[in-house]
């Protein structure tokens, strides 16, 4: 090898690792939003917006609709998810056709950052502002995650994905566990400070929105777009890629089609997350309406998640490199499924309970994340990152509505959140079964990428 290949080698690799420290940024950025907006404090905050709008019979009437002022977050968050279905495939193959995947990724992150600071102006009555604010950030949530996750393939070698994706996560869950710390502080002490509790929610979420747009700018100075210009049709991309976006869903799809043993994966994928993303987004809730839980409690249990998930997420990411991704992925299956039946049977007013509960998610959560985006990674054809991640990213969270839709209509019918919490647990036992049927080195040889040595 020659000493200008070896110098070429190295800055090759020198480029690439100051391009995965500049992607875990965004982890850092956004994580953020996604616990101390919808873990923590939107929930509870939002459902009492609703119940103070509600009529006698506890009702409100959003678009002329009855709807229990309970399952008002939990439908909110579902009609987020489904706008997002139609978000992302756009994104995805605009990213891909006209190689411009950062600046869709500046637009959506800095979107999604100021409805979130607008929350500021979340009270009395306004459950509609709110709603319609968690819409308009968790829609470019949904996608920017989408075009973020596009990039790993790019920016990390086979044999590191696992690596990189869990040092994302645990640089994710890290940020997290700080900010709740200011938040902790903030509202435990909102008499010192001389605020309401209402003031010190909205000064958190606002909080989580400025915090979003800050760190954003780390990633969007370091990554870069990369133009595929192989492709035949790339001076025409360059000109029509809005118009032709969904044109290119279709083929997307149909190439997907292909890839049955990807599609297996995703499918798989689709029905576990949603079970996640359902827990992440009404766990809050549940601790507060059902086990009567303060915001104090609460704030401890998520913190408590966040600093366990950013250990759980390294810990499983050294179990992939000696068991594989499937089986590590597999194993915490059957512990989320353990979990959450756990969860039907706490006492209300025990916070201890809740805090074991809260110990056991965080030890799965981040890992199981982490390992299903670095293994899809490897069943991505080259070239097609954003397009295919759209369709993961779907699965991820713009498919996720199912789960929240059928925790808000149980307690809807029911009136218990106990029996809504018990229904997410199909979601992790289908999802393990399906799972376990999907033949992974063949996939990814399929998709026609060298197959790592343990996967």
């Amino acid at each position: 090898m020659s000493a200008q290949t070896v110098a070429a080698d190295t800055a090759g690799d020198t480029e690439r690792r100051r391009e995965q420290r500049g992607w875990y940024w965004y982890d850092w950025a956004n994580s953020v939003y996604s616990t101390t907006v919808l873990t923590v404090f939107l929930g509870p905050y939002l459902t009492s917006v609703a119940k103070a709008a509600a009529g006698a019979d506890g009702f409100v009437h959003p678009l002329g609709i009855p709807v229990r002022a309970g399952s008002f977050f939990a439908y909110t968050v579902s009609a987020s998810l489904l706008l997002s279905v139609l978000a992302m495939p756009v994104a995805g193959a605009v990213a891909d056709r006209t190689g411009r995947k950062k600046p869709l990724l500046g637009c959506c992150a800095y979107v999604g950052a100021a409805a979130t600071t607008g929350m500021f102006f979340l009270d009395g009555e306004r459950y509609l502002l709110g709603g319609a604010l968690l819409i308009v950030a968790n829609v470019a949530f949904v996608v920017s995650m989408m075009l973020y996750n596009s990039y790993l393939p790019q920016i990390a070698e086979p044999d590191e994905r696992d690596a990189v994706s869990t040092r994302g996560w645990a640089f994710g869950y890290a940020a997290a566990g700080l900010a709740l710390i200011a938040n902790l502080v903030l509202y435990a002490g909102h008499d010192t400070f001389g605020v309401t509790e209402g003031t010190a929610v909205r000064i958190c979420l606002a909080s989580a929105g400025l915090w979003w747009g800050l760190f954003s700018l780390i990633p969007l100075r370091r990554l870069r777009d990369r133009w595929t210009a192989d492709r035949p049709d790339a001076p025409a991309a360059r000109t029509a890629a809005l118009g032709q976006g969904w044109r290119q869903l279709r083929g997307t799809l149909r190439d997907m089609r292909s890839r049955p043993l990807t599609l297996a994966f995703l499918l798989a994928y689709l029905v576990y997350n949603d079970g996640v993303q359902t827990v992440i987004t009404q766990a809050s809730v549940y601790g507060s309406e059902e086990l009567k839980l303060d915001q104090t409690t609460l704030i401890v249990a998520i913190l408590l998640v966040q600093v366990l998930a950013a250990a759980g997420a390294l810990l499983m990411g050294r179990l992939a490199r000696r068991y594989g991704a499937q089986r590590t992925i597999l194993g915490s299956l059957v512990a989320w499924t353990a979990t959450i039946a756990a969860g039907f049977f706490l006492p209300a007013g025990v916070p201890v309970g809740f805090f074991a509960l809260a110990a056991a998610i965080g030890l799965v959560l981040g890992g199981s994340q982490a390992l299903s985006r670095s293994l899809f990674s490897h069943l991505v054809p080259r070239g097609k990152e954003a397009e295919y991640f759209s369709a993961y990213e779907i699965s991820d969270r713009g498919v996720s509505w199912l789960g929240p839709l059928v925790f808000g209509v149980t307690y809807q019918v029911t009136g218990s959140y106990r029996d809504a919490i018990l229904s997410l647990v199909a979601f992790f036992a289908v999802g393990f079964v399906l799972l376990a049927r999907v033949p992974v080195r063949r996939a990814i040889t399929a998709a026609g990428n060298a197959v790592p040595d343990r996967i």
